[in-house]
């Protein structure tokens, strides 16, 4: 029988594209995840177990009836922004219902985890691009529990635990398949948002912050394409399950290119053809300048290499996933 690995945010963005790769890879995921941001369509390669990370009862029907090798844990709420006006809600959710978790995993005896991290536990890091060792100093509470949650799983290697955080970068794209996309409600990802304006789905984009200090203003990131970061999960697993691998690791998951948000709007304008309305709005607390990926270690020590790091390509797959969504032909320039 196929090892079993829970998923928790199993039908979330990047969950859905996780779980897509474990059963690539002849695994079975089980999706954990209490449907308040995922998307019950996503969930297609294995069973849902529907409940959130404060049921320790549900929890521990999951590890009874499903009996994981491994846990892969997503879920939390991950709106830098938001964590600001709301911190409480992020605490208690990303921490405490980790804490929940790895307590159901000792109760079940599962010794193995992979942790979906944060480039926002960097914060304003001094050099580009970031390496794992740049210190952990996050300027949002989003990123204080994400550090804190990679904190735990460091600490609970006195009960045998096992552990690899993947700190994302800005995750992009959709399922070159066709088969998953972004689908948050409310959206706030970036790409998808000058998506969504570009197609007339809203009224207009809102470029939060134009007084960087970048080369035109505006914030640089590196986008990842949602599925090297749904691969790179599976070689995490691998990596865990080798004889003798013990402790708590980290690992960055980027292409290594920034892009400017006004950069990403002149790809949406090639890719589309489309012009999005736009408009400049003041900064957001806890958004950093620039924050750009050294993913070295990740391909040296995991053999992870994106396939998908051209701005171009990852924002025509999420096109395509939107355009394939409404249900109908997006209008086009002329």
């Amino acid at each position: 029988m196929a090892d079993r690995i829970l998923v928790t945010g199993g039908a979330g963005f990047v969950g859905s594209h996780v779980c897509k790769a474990l059963a690539g890879a002849g695994l079975v995921p089980i999706t954990y995840d209490d449907l308040s941001g995922g998307n019950k369509e996503a969930i297609r390669w294995g069973p849902l177990v529907t409940g959130d990370l404060a049921d320790r009862d549900k929890l521990d029907f999951a590890m009874t009836r499903f009996k994981p090798r491994a846990v892969i844990h997503l879920a939390g709420v991950i709106a830098a922004g938001e964590s600001v006006a709301d911190p409480a809600k992020y605490y208690r959710i990303n921490v405490v219902g980790s804490l929940e978790l790895l307590g159901a995993m000792r109760r079940h005896g599962v010794d193995a985890a992979v942790f979906s991290s944060s480039a926002a536990v960097y914060g304003d890091a001094a050099e580009m691009p970031v390496t794992e060792d740049a210190a952990i100093q996050p300027t949002s509470p989003y990123g204080r529990t994400k550090a804190a949650v990679e904190g735990l799983l460091q600490d609970y290697v006195a009960y045998g635990l096992r552990s690899i955080s993947l700190r994302y970068f800005n995750a992009a794209g959709a399922d070159p398949d066709g088969e998953l996309g972004e689908l948050h409600e409310p959206e706030t990802h970036l790409i998808p948002l000058v998506l969504e304006a570009a197609a007339g789905i809203r009224d207009v984009f809102e470029i939060y912050g134009t007084d960087y200090p970048t080369p035109d203003g505006t914030c640089i990131r590196d986008y990842v394409h949602v599925s090297d970061l749904a691969r790179a999960h599976v070689l995490a697993l691998e990596r865990l399950a080798r004889p003798g691998r013990a402790g708590a690791e980290a690992f960055n998951l980027g292409s290594g290119k920034g892009a400017s948000v006004q950069e990403v709007i002149a790809a949406t304008e090639r890719v589309t053809g489309l012009v999005p309305p736009t408009r400049n709005g003041p900064r957001r607390p806890g958004d950093p300048a620039r924050l750009v990926a050294d993913p070295t270690r990740a391909m040296q020590q995991l053999g992870w290499q994106p396939r998908h790091d051209d701005l171009d390509t990852q924002i025509g797959h999420a096109w395509a996933f939107l355009d394939s969504r409404m249900g109908r032909r997006l209008r086009r320039a002329g």
